[in-house]
């Protein structure tokens, strides 16, 4: 049966909220997965920025007896030509990690607002762990 117009308010406010957060939790999992997978990177391209003379031209002991602007240049180049791969890497790490958590299946229906007697979707399923049944099998996830 039907919500009355404020409890509908109310409970489409509450599976907001908790989409919201299930949201967030997802953008948080992959900040972090795609900031570890991608750190070599980040090194790279930043030592040769900062030792090229025309960017940042440090005045470290590494980027004076080690590091010159063809050194500096070929590091920059490297840095971005290793980004794809790794993207890709993480791309697929947080895929799999999203499907073994059942990351996407804690985003609740509209209709949990709407009707009475709609039960949560993660809590249908076993819960968010599923603990309380067997992996179902069905769920596929292609990367």
């Amino acid at each position: 049966e039907r919500r009355s117009a404020w409890c509908c308010l109310v409970w489409t406010l509450v599976v907001v909220t908790m989409n919201s957060l299930v949201f967030c939790m997802n953008l948080l999992l992959m900040f972090v997965i795609f900031t570890i997978v991608l750190l070599p990177t980040i090194v790279v391209v930043y030592f040769g920025f900062q030792c090229h003379s025309r960017v940042l031209h440090s005045a470290a002991r590494y980027c004076k007896s080690i590091l010159d602007d063809n050194s500096s240049s070929a590091l920059i180049i490297l840095g971005f030509v290793i980004m794809s791969p790794l993207i890709v890497v993480a791309m697929a790490i947080y895929c799999s990690l999203a499907r073994r958590l059942r990351l996407l299946m804690c985003f609740q229906p509209y209709s949990r607002a709407v009707y009475k007697g709609v039960k949560w979707r993660w809590y249908e399923e076993g819960g968010l762990c599923r603990c309380a049944k067997g992996c179902n099998t069905q769920v596929k996830a292609w990367v």
